[in-house]
């Protein structure tokens, strides 16, 4: 094959450290989510859609054959974070939870995907946060530890 052909649709999940509530305003939940759009597509990983809530995000995205999982997530979350302390008063102790969730998405759940992250507020209201990753691990096959799932 004389060309590198690479669909890989994912869906990210990671959560403020503590899960605590940094994105309560909504202007400040608006411009996280469009920053991490751009820092995405920067970094060749084209965006779909971006959602969450005021302790976590959701990102459906397609990895670059160019970027390893890890650097794209490592490097969403640092300049997403240095973004925020520079733009918003009161972040400089922001972080990121260490961890995230990774999943593959087939295009036949692409659409249903974004659906699911364009409704998080709406699914927040009755769902919390450690309950829809325990669903998502569940539904994704993968076992975990919960003494390491809520750093």
């Amino acid at each position: 094959m004389s060309q590198t052909l690479v669909q890989n649709y994912l869906h990210l999940v990671f959560s403020t450290k503590r899960r605590e509530l940094w994105f309560k305003d909504e202007i400040v939940l608006r411009r996280l989510h469009a920053y991490l759009v751009g820092a995405c597509d920067h970094l060749e990983c084209p965006t779909s859609q971006v959602g969450g809530v005021a302790d976590h995000v959701h990102i459906l995205c397609n990895l670059s054959k160019n970027i390893a999982l890890k650097k794209l997530v490592q490097e969403v979350k640092i300049e997403s974070s240095k973004w925020l302390k520079r733009e918003f008063d009161g972040f400089s102790g922001f972080s990121w939870q260490e961890r995230y969730g990774a999943f593959s998405i087939s295009p036949s759940h692409f659409q249903p995907t974004k659906q699911y992250i364009m409704g998080q507020v709406e699914h927040h209201r009755l769902v919390p946060f450690q309950d829809e990753l325990r669903r998502l691990l569940s539904l994704y096959g993968l076992s975990y530890d919960e003494r390491y799932v809520w750093d």
